[in-house]
């Protein structure tokens, strides 16, 4: 079947990948703006006020979002910390650079190649200053650190760092296992990220700021600690919010604010349930990968506007490159698309599907428009037979399935998803392997 009799039976339009990367002059943003990217490890779909909760108070976080988009339909790349992360660096879905396979360990010897093209890296040729401040989980071998990735300086726990790992500086550890305070990381990342913003703002930088929390083992700072209405873990989310407002705030006294754009995201779902959706970090129910998604960018992201199109963590590498006027390298392939277009509300998404790939490395779901297809895996890695078509649209928890009524389109999804998966497997780069 041709990919226009495809797309009409699935009832995606093709408008939504004409207009990718295109706008016109009036509404392409000036280059280089300062770029800021916060993520939370574990966090919930549901676990912001702005996307329904009930008990944890997000005063910030939801100004962002009424300061900018909020996305209701935006997926990490993987259900757990380490494919998301590498989804985000390299712009590609995570079998591509063979980090699709649960996470790294703390002492793992594996990591992201130092042959991958970072969107640091991307952006540091084009002058920005670089920091990384908080959870890596990439790689702890020197090779795999990021000040080997396009990072000028890290402060932060480049292993998993629930509850042990070292504290870095740089590439030199400042602080032993079983000597940190955890609960006071929330505040020393936020303090150093004010200090890196402050410090650079006379040229261009990029900022990622990856938090540790709200991931277990569950703390807050002793201002924050017993404040929610939601426990420890709630009070780890508000501490979050506060760390944000920090920001925001400095870069309004610094006089950024028109020249920033500032991106919340999570790696992950959190473990267990989070209604309106089904499953949990974990799994390829909407539960485990779709998650909260804010951009910020006064005078050119479009204010208090919802986004309900598809877009995924490894779209930001060719987003941020555009915005900062370069491009991904041309010698490689990647995965993501330029969702700029999206976040203004000028195209659909750029994707006519996305393959959500299980903890154990294999292609186990598929989403294409309204329709979600979750299959078992072979042993080889190919679908053995169809365990529910949902109708996200009409059903958000994924709770009807519809398979018999709608053999065509399920005939289609694992056709699509056979062929993702194999050409990923044919395409996949190496992941680097310290020498013991």
């Amino acid at each position: 079947m041709h990919r226009r009799e495809f797309l009409g039976t699935l009832g995606v339009g093709l408008a939504g990948v004409a207009m990718n990367g295109v706008w016109g002059a009036e509404t392409k943003p000036p280059g280089k703006p300062n770029i800021i990217f916060m993520m939370t490890d574990d966090q919930g779909y549901s676990e912001l006020s702005c996307y329904g909760s009930p008990n944890i108070k997000t005063p910030n976080l939801d100004r962002m979002a009424a300061e900018g988009v909020r996305f209701t339909d935006y997926y990490a790349a993987g259900s757990v910390c380490t494919p998301t992360r590498a989804s985000l660096m390299t712009g590609c879905y995570p079998k591509r650079v063979g980090l699709h396979k649960g996470v790294l360990g703390t002492r793992d010897k594996r990591g992201l190649h130092p042959d991958e093209v970072t969107i640091a890296e991307l952006l540091r040729d084009q002058g920005y200053a670089t920091a990384c401040i908080g959870k890596w989980h990439l790689g702890v071998a020197p090779e795999t650190m990021p000040t080997s990735q396009g990072f000028d300086s890290y402060f932060g726990m480049p292993g998993d760092n629930h509850g042990h790992g070292e504290l870095y500086r740089g590439t030199n550890i400042i602080e032993q296992e079983g000597k940190i305070n955890i609960s006071e990381l929330t505040q020393r990342y936020t303090t150093e990220a004010i200090e890196f913003i402050t410090k650079s703002k006379g040229k261009p930088f990029f900022l990622y700021l990856p938090h540790g929390a709200p991931h277990a083992p569950y703390y807050a700072s002793e201002n924050f600690r017993k404040k929610s209405a939601a426990g420890l873990r709630g009070d780890m989310i508000e501490e979050v919010d506060w760390s944000v407002g920090q920001v925001l705030q400095t870069l309004k006294d610094l006089n950024l604010d028109e020249k920033t754009l500032v991106i919340y995201t999570s790696d992950n779902g959190k473990p267990g349930q989070q209604p309106p959706l089904r499953g949990s970090k974990g799994t390829t129910w909407e539960g485990g990968m779709r998650v909260a998604c804010i951009a910020r960018w006064p005078g050119h992201v479009p204010t208090n506007t919802v986004c309900n199109q598809m877009a995924i963590s490894f779209d930001w590498l060719p987003t941020l490159a555009a915005l900062a006027g370069t491009a991904p390298p041309a010698d490689r392939k990647i995965d993501g698309k330029d969702i700029w277009p999206v976040m203004c509300g000028k195209a659909k998404t750029p994707h006519d599907y996305f393959v959500y790939y299980d903890t154990g490395g294999k292609a186990s779901a598929i989403r294409s428009g309204k329709w979600k297809l979750h299959v078992q895996p072979g042993a080889s890695g190919k679908p053995t037979a169809s365990t529910g078509l949902y109708d996200l649209e009409t059903d958000l928890g994924e709770t009807q399935d519809v398979a018999s009524a709608h053999a065509d389109v399920v005939k289609l999804l694992v056709e699509k998803l056979q062929q993702t998966d194999k050409m990923l497997t044919q395409e996949a780069r190496p992941v680097f392997a310290a020498q013991p």
